[in-house]
């Protein structure tokens, strides 16, 4: 088949299928924004995008349908061009969170269209309210919420089928566009997020964390509310007292990825550091922005404790990764975590916001390994069982994917 992946920041969620599908024979493209400085070696088409200004006032809630629509159009318009020199694809998969598949079908009616669908927004239960210390419950944000569907709902609703990586997120669709979705996790590579006794980290500061030691993870794209990274933080002064040896490493950079900028800064990390840099050792706590993947690797396999927190939002890769190389999660209670974490088997769960729970927890985890070799171990056969790159994620998504040859292809 002819296969073109779509995804503004390309390879993201195709990482390991593109290239896959390719040894497998299929002629494989990509289609990526122009301005996509990741590395890949599948070919690709490019189409520049420049986000218009758009008029809040004028706008109001379709100023964010406007933004996604409109790199629909020049994705569409670029296809076209593709299409008038004689390119057409079998198969389209692309991501449909910022408006790239809304008019391919247009352009390719009889390619069949398969959209990422990652996550549908949603008034009340789900990220919309859930922390009332940085957004207010108010009606307003119900109806912006359910605004930023728009292009999501029609995405799924031209295209042939969905796929979600998880039950929860596919949830989040109403129930009508829920049927359409197949739920096939990303895949972890647990041929290298695996435990390794011989794992170390240098730290800036020339110290060497080696598997054993007491180390304390935290680990995301960025620093942010949607994250818990305040909640981590605030329980962190107790943690410290009574762990007077353990190392903390955290690891994210301090743009915003979900939600809203803080008032008078840049991101997140200085404001909740700030607010307990007196009450904790400084020279234990070691930022390191955003790391290589084989240094996230060596810290999973160092890890002593690996604190992982989120919204009811989209899950992050980072936990899986952390469970498969044997790390004892303790993750918040909330619904993305709870599909993967069972509270006592295979990791620990924490209500979000309950910072001396945290503290707890940790400090539990810390000063006992031992009493968590169990969890650990089950940790990792929760990946190997369900969510193993290689053996299960690829296969299934190959065989997805294949479905959708035309007839007699």
């Amino acid at each position: 088949m002819k296969i073109l992946f779509v995804h503004q920041n390309f390879p993201g969620q195709f990482l390991h299928l593109a290239p896959e599908l390719e040894q497998r024979g299929h002629e494989v493209r990509a289609l990526t924004d122009a301005a996509n400085t990741r590395q890949f070696k599948t070919q690709a088409f490019r189409y520049k995008y420049e986000a218009p200004p758009v008029d809040p006032v004028a706008t109001r809630l379709g100023r964010n349908y406007t933004t996604m629509s409109d790199r629909g159009v020049v994705t569409a318009r670029a296809c076209l061009q593709l299409r008038e020199k004689g390119y057409m694809p079998d198969v389209i998969f692309g991501h449909s969170g910022w408006g790239e598949t809304l008019f391919l079908k247009e352009v390719w009616p009889e390619a069949r269209l398969i959209v990422y669908a990652e996550f549908y927004y949603k008034g009340r239960g789900a990220d919309v309210g859930f922390d009332p210390e940085f957004t207010k419950p108010a009606f307003d944000q119900v109806m912006i919420a359910q605004g930023r569907t728009t292009h999501l709902g029609q995405a799924l609703l031209h295209a042939d089928a969905g796929l979600s990586p998880t039950k929860w997120q596919a949830s989040t669709y109403p129930q009508v566009l829920r049927d359409r979705i197949e739920v096939i996790f990303d895949g972890v590579d647990t041929a290298v997020m695996r435990p390794d006794d011989s794992a170390q980290v240098a730290l800036p500061t020339g110290a060497v964390l080696r598997a054993g030691d007491e180390v304390l993870t935290f680990v995301n794209r960025n620093l942010e509310p949607y994250r818990g990274y305040h909640t981590f933080m605030r329980a962190l002064p107790q943690v410290m007292k009574q762990r007077p040896e353990a190392q903390v490493v955290i690891v994210g950079g301090d743009e915003v990825s979900y939600g809203s900028a803080p008032k008078g800064a840049k991101g997140w990390k200085d404001v909740f550091l700030n607010e307990v840099k007196d009450q904790i050792d400084l020279s234990r706590v070691h930022f390191l922005g955003k790391v290589p993947y084989p240094v996230f690797v060596n810290l999973m396999q160092v890890s002593r404790a690996h604190a992982y927190l989120t919204y009811p939002f989209v899950l992050s890769w980072s936990m899986l990764e952390a469970m498969s190389a044997g790390a004892h999660v303790v993750g918040s209670d909330t619904a993305p975590v709870r599909e993967l974490i069972r509270d006592g088997e295979n990791g620990t769960l924490v209500d979000f916001f309950d910072v001396k729970a945290w503290s707890k927890a940790l400090v539990k985890a810390l000063a006992r390994p031992e009493k968590f070799e169990d969890i650990r171990r089950a940790a990792r056969q929760t990946i190997l069982e369900g969510y193993d790159l290689k053996s299960i994620c690829l296969p299934a998504m190959v065989e997805y994917v294949e479905s959708f040859a035309p007839s007699g292809g």
